[in-house]
């Protein structure tokens, strides 16, 4: 793998440890040419995943746009990585497991709101509020009065 600072094209794995969930393996990394360290993360990709935007484009899954939007939704919440990084990974697992290939980015934003409304009520809230383009105040109210209507998923 090439070095991210001097362009080196041959570094060197110091050490491979599965993270924590298992569903990715992380590696040390050092360049022999500059002596810098860092980190790479290698997953498995059952398909090429192409999301449907609301437009009609047509743009290549970014699992890191994803985790984002998220972390940003549940920022200042009492949220740790980890379980972030287990919320993507669920996202990613139940598209890459869908059979489609291409996903509209209605059908993403509903998963991602499905699993923020278990995990925390304000990040689901912030997300919605984006994912939902919540111009003004009475937006919010309509979008709060559907959520006593809505039934809870299980999980």
């Amino acid at each position: 793998m090439r070095c991210p600072f001097c362009g080196h094209e041959d570094t060197q794995v110091k050490d491979s440890r599965p993270t924590e969930d298992g569903t990715a393996i992380r590696r040390r990394r050092s360049c022999p040419s500059c002596g810098q360290r860092f980190t790479t993360v290698e997953r498995v990709q059952l398909r090429e995943l192409t999301v449907v935007k609301s437009d009609g484009r047509r743009v290549a899954f970014d699992r890191d746009k994803l985790a984002r939007s998220i972390r940003i939704a549940l920022r200042k919440r009492p949220v740790d990585e980890d379980r972030i990084e287990r919320i993507v990974n669920g996202v990613q697992r139940q598209l890459e497991s869908s059979g489609e290939s291409e996903i509209p980015s209605k059908a993403i934003g509903e998963m991602v709101m499905d699993t923020l409304r278990e995990v925390d009520p304000v990040g689901y809230v912030r997300f919605a509020s984006v994912y939902r383009n919540f111009r003004e105040a009475k937006d919010f109210e309509a979008f709060v009065e559907t959520l006593g209507s809505r039934p809870r998923s299980g999980g």
